[in-house]
């Protein structure tokens, strides 16, 4: 079995945005060889998510909504006792989740017609780590 493991960096404008990371994770795959396998991409951060959804701009706002609904921004969480004031974040990043397992099937990203790869940061505005590794054969 192969691994190739390349990294990304954000350090976003906005203390939410989703960002369309595909391109990104296919070029890691293309740089691998490996044909046959899996790529996990992985936020290497607390207040960051990746997740596969549709790059559509409604969807992607109705996902934002949802995720400001279940995790409001503001209230006084316990977390902001720490001195900190994104407890928010934590908690979407939570609900999103930090990775996600993509199959390769000849040397592709074995997804739907419509799947794409977000990044989505919760807590921006400074420098943030996101994980590709490719394994397989």
């Amino acid at each position: 079995m192969k691994f190739h493991t390349e990294y990304l960096y954000f350090n976003t404008k906005k203390r939410r945005e989703y960002i369309n990371i595909t391109d990104e994770v296919e070029k890691a795959l293309e740089k691998s060889g490996i044909k046959e396998g899996m790529v996990l991409v992985s936020a290497a951060h607390i207040t960051a998510g990746v997740y596969i959804n549709d790059a559509e701009d409604g969807i992607i706002q109705d996902i934002d909504d949802m995720l400001e609904r279940l995790a409001p921004t503001g209230p006084d969480y316990r977390h902001h006792r720490t001195g900190e004031v994104n407890g928010d974040a934590h908690l979407k990043n939570i609900l999103v989740g930090h990775q996600v397992i993509i199959p390769v099937t000849n040397g592709r990203l074995d997804v739907g017609p419509w799947q794409q790869v977000y990044y989505a940061e919760f807590d921006g505005q400074r420098r943030k780590k996101l994980i590709i590794k490719v394994m397989g054969e």
